[in-house]
């Protein structure tokens, strides 16, 4: 039996990004007629779980969900002051969930409907590089990120309520629901 060479591929496809250069792109075997292909160029790069790669999107939702629920167990005390300004619905009507699995990260607050996550942020935030990839990749997904630090939600929730307000509307509307607690 004669074999033939395999055919060369063609122009930029194939031989990797090396080839373009000249340079030919190492093979598994450096047999003459017997040229493999390089892998992948994905297959160089470690697992994204953000593309539904690398670990297993539901043990990644299970050990996601099992930690936002330990975090909505034991907030801190600016989470819960924030919480208590916006939930059951006190905004106009727009729901907020707390310590939400979006994608591989847990967020603070989230308003679905207005694409619109919140944050309660102490000092290890500061300069965090996790952040800023974190809050990029969520913009990317079409959420706007607001952030307040502990001491303004504690200090000043008046401000944040009405910074809220107009993150969501495009207007500082003030018409909070009355409810049992505010009654009493």
């Amino acid at each position: 039996m004669n074999r033939q060479p395999a055919p060369s591929p063609l122009a930029g496809e194939g031989w990797g990004e090396g080839a373009r250069d000249g340079h030919r792109a190492a093979t598994a075997k450096s047999q003459p007629g017997n040229v493999t292909a390089p892998p992948h160029p994905a297959a160089a790069r470690p697992p994204s779980p953000a593309r539904g790669e690398g670990e297993n999107a539901a043990t990644l939702s299970q050990t996601l969900r099992g930690r936002a629920r330990a975090m909505r167990k034991e907030p801190t005390e600016a989470e819960r002051k924030l919480w208590h300004l916006v939930r059951d619905r006190r905004f106009s009507g727009f729901k907020f969930r707390r310590q939400v699995p979006i994608g591989r990260y847990i967020v603070d607050l989230v308003c679905l409907e207005k694409r619109l996550i919140v944050e309660a942020d102490g000092g290890q935030h500061a300069e965090n590089a996790h952040d800023v990839v974190r809050d990029a990749w969520l913009a990317v997904q079409g959420f706007r990120i607001r952030r307040f630090w502990n001491a303004d939600i504690l200090q000043r929730p008046d401000e944040v309520r009405d910074t809220l307000w107009h993150d969501l509307d495009g207007v500082a509307r003030i018409e909070p629901t009355e409810t049992a607690e505010m009654r009493s």
